[in-house]
């Protein structure tokens, strides 16, 4: 296990830095390392063998932190404070374009695409209620680096949800983002996570920068 993906570990639970390109967890289709084979004995709790302690979830290509459980009391606290929605959830996203207003809020139920079922659609089949709350944080180029917090937490939702509003995410060519600034993968960050130790009470908080394929492409952007 690589210690560098490990930001807070206790006896309880683990917050890790997940590099972009790991699968969080074993898929059919999929073969080769995954999160869960990386961290091992680490993770704990839960009744899926396949995904032990793992309570939320990155996209492959989507880098940053997550929490993971390592009881089965932990899990299912963590479960349930995501579920509540008492932990926050921050990303920072570079959106093609620039969005109508510096604040807002995408609102719009998300469920599988019709036509391309790997993908998310607004009103797609079993559609269910999806919040994104964004702000802007800097226009560069063409583009614009934002600030999105989840509400819920619907697979590809960030994705979805700026392609929705024509803003799709830069190098997410699965949702219409252009490619451009070198890079090979989609511009999001999962940057920050607030929530309280389901153990001790203790209100926690972690950052993460942005790694250096994304530094590089925002300043490309810039002189864009």
């Amino acid at each position: 296990m690589s210690p560098d993906l490990i930001v807070y570990s206790d006896d309880h639970l683990a917050v890790v830095s997940k590099p972009a390109g790991l699968v969080v967890h074993a898929a059919p289709g999929h073969r080769g390392e995954t999160l869960v084979s990386v961290l091992g004995e680490l993770l704990g709790g839960g009744e899926d063998p396949i995904r032990p302690g793992v309570v939320h979830r990155l996209d492959r290509d989507t880098s940053g932190l997550m929490i993971v459980a390592r009881t089965d009391a932990a899990h299912r606290a963590l479960a349930a404070a995501i579920k509540e929605r008492h932990v926050d959830r921050e990303y920072l996203a570079l959106v093609s374009g620039r969005p109508r207003s510096r604040t807002g809020t995408i609102d719009a139920p998300l469920g599988r695409d019709y036509r391309r079922p790997e993908r998310r659609a607004v009103g797609g089949r079993g559609a269910r209620d999806a919040r994104t709350h964004f702000e802007v944080v800097e226009e560069t180029g063409p583009d614009t680096l934002v600030k999105a917090k989840l509400e819920t937490g619907r697979t590809h939702q960030i994705r979805a949800h700026f392609a929705a509003i024509g803003h799709p995410v830069i190098g997410d060519g699965r949702y219409g983002g252009p490619r451009r600034y070198g890079l090979d993968r989609q511009f999001l960050h999962s940057a920050r996570l607030g929530f309280t130790h389901p153990a001790s009470g203790e209100a926690l908080e972690f950052e993460s920068a942005l790694p250096a394929d994304l530094v590089e492409a925002l300043d490309r952007a810039r002189d864009a």
